[in-house]
């Protein structure tokens, strides 16, 4: 730890701002004007946070957050950790007096589906006997039952041990041994095992090796060499369905794409170069590896796809689309503004993320609290505007013209204020500020496509959210071993990710497609999540029940 009279020493008290200014403008003519740019940001954040420190109103929480950003980028969070040092009473009134939502936190009986549910009757009264207290009426069975919920731990994948007697003739030396019970399937890993390995390591972001170790404590030993070989085989068995996804998703009207870093070690330092791509212009040898996230939206339904190799998200959409029906306009694209999202030759509707925009003004908030208030309010009011149509479950044209009617005007009152910060030279354009309405005022129209475009979303939270899943399990296994190693688990990824998106339980979800793999391979179409609940047809009348029966 550094002395107090040392790390006083560090910091030039008798240094003024002005001094600064004087000194920058005489090295000014000796360096470049990029360098002279970068040295004036330095020094600025510099001041700026020597002001903070001198300032007696300064809390170690307000400095953290200023210097390394805010839990969350709502904006009475990022005002109230400005300079001003207050939200706006708009922004006060309606974070500090909202109520606190109702409920004590626990889940309900009925949450727990998944559990095995076990009916208990009176010990002494059946229904039409004559009451116990007053000798004179008679109960009745009730609606409901009272219910109790008791939890039990287990392992993860559970095991049972069949002795089977042996017998051996003692003349002729033929052995005979008992046949296994009724349901007893001739693999060792039956299908619920399987989905529950795929479902830890995809789902869940749990290393092989992880789970080995935890296996191992419970006496019920699962090598990570042996999970693999279960996984690679059960992905081979639920492809199907995986292609089908990629088909359907390509006549999605959304299209939400976005990608993040991932490894390979197969595709590590190898020198291979990218892709063939339409695009011309990607001449050089590509070393980046990619897991891209598609959500497409159609008819209020969801899918979820991942692709993980060193294509960018806008090469693995051009991909998909390409099993696009001709007949079919072109979807809406939504994406940040990064050029590897946008391959040329790729027919789409684009809209850029508000989000994204929004973000430009959150990281700058300490410094130029006032405009960034006024944008955050602006935008608030789109975003509120956007949650009452979802909540009054409006059509997506219903949407546009309430969106036309209350947020038309408020984007066009921020356009005039964005323009007029430069046009009154209010604004230095190369300054924190300038840069994030830069950004706002070029890419205007993709980012406000929402406001001429039935269906158009405001941001790309979707893909962002479910990209989670890749940089989970980039976070806890590292990287993947193989292509074939990422194709599994972009394989499990889009099944996991789309069932969860369809409010179906994933792990029963993977069981059925595994108990039932000779049967979804003809008609995988039949097996999305949402009509995976729905009545079979005759020809598949022997798909078992989807939950699995309760463990013994």
């Amino acid at each position: 730890m550094i002395a107090p009279s040392r790390a006083r020493s560090r910091v030039p008290q008798d240094v003024e701002m002005d001094e600064i200014e004087e000194v920058l403008g005489r090295v000014r003519t000796k360096l470049g004007e990029r360098e002279y740019e970068l040295l004036r940001k330095l020094l600025d954040a510099y001041g700026y946070v020597t002001e903070l420190v001198e300032d007696e109103n300064t809390t170690i929480r307000r400095l953290r957050n200023i210097l390394f950003g805010a839990k969350t980028e709502k904006a009475k969070n990022v005002i109230k950790g400005g300079a001003k040092g207050a939200t706006s009473s708009r922004s006060g009134a309606e974070g500090g007096s909202r109520k606190p939502a109702q409920g004590h936190g626990r889940n309900g009986a009925e949450q727990y589906e998944g559990a095995t549910t076990t009916a208990v009757s009176h010990e002494q009264l059946k229904h039409g006997d004559r009451c116990p207290d007053c000798a004179r009426g008679k109960v009745y069975n009730q609606e409901e039952p009272k219910r109790l919920v008791r939890l039990f731990g287990q392992a993860p994948i559970g095991a049972n041990v069949y002795a089977l007697q042996r017998l051996r003739c003692n003349l002729c030396g033929k052995i005979h041994v008992a046949k296994a019970p009724d349901g007893v399937g001739s693999e060792k890993y039956d299908a619920t095992g399987k989905s529950m390995v795929a479902l830890l390591k995809y789902g869940t972001g749990m290393p092989f090796n992880r789970l080995q170790r935890l296996q191992r404590n419970v006496s019920i030993p699962l090598p990570a060499s042996t999970q693999w070989e279960i996984v690679k085989e059960a992905s081979e068995e639920v492809e199907p369905v995986f292609q089908e996804m990629v088909r359907q998703a390509a006549q999605g009207e959304v299209l939400h794409n976005d990608d993040t870093t991932m490894k390979v070690l197969a595709l590590s330092n190898t020198g291979e170069e990218g892709p063939a791509e339409e695009d011309e212009h990607e001449t050089k040898e590509r070393t980046g590896v990619f897991t891209s996230g598609i959500v497409a939206t159609k008819d209020g339904r969801k899918i979820a796809l991942f692709f993980t190799g060193r294509r960018h998200a806008g090469e693995n959409l051009s991909q998909v689309l390409k099993s696009r029906a001709v007949a079919l306009d072109p979807p809406i694209q939504m994406c940040d503004a990064l050029s590897r999202n946008m391959p040329p030759g790729l027919a789409t509707i684009v809209a850029n993320c508000l989000a994204h925009a929004r973000r430009q003004f959150v990281d700058i908030a300490p410094r130029f609290p006032d405009e960034c208030e006024y944008v955050l309010e602006s935008l608030r009011t789109v975003y509120r505007v956007d949650h009452d149509a979802m909540e009054r479950g409006l059509s997506a044209l219903e949407r546009l013209k309430l969106h036309q009617a209350e947020s038309r005007p408020v984007m066009v009152k921020l356009e005039e204020w964005c323009k007029a910060q430069f046009l009154e030279r209010k604004v230095e354009p190369n300054s924190g500020l300038g840069e994030a309405i830069t950004y706002l005022t070029k890419h205007w129209e993709r980012l406000t496509l929402f406001l001429r475009h039935p269906g158009a979303p405001l941001d790309n939270n979707q893909v962002e959210r479910a990209l989670k899943k890749a940089i989970l399990h980039r976070k806890n296994a590292l990287f993947y071993k193989s292509e074939r190693g990422a194709h599994v688990g972009d394989v499990f990824m889009t099944l996991i990710h789309t069932a969860e998106l369809a409010n179906v339980g994933a792990f029963d979800y993977l069981t059925g497609l595994l108990r039932n793999a000779a049967v979804i391979k003809d008609h995988p179409d039949r097996w999305m999540p949402w009509n995976y609940t729905q009545p079979r047809e005759p020809a598949a009348a022997a798909v078992v029940p989807a939950r699995a029966p309760p463990r013994t």
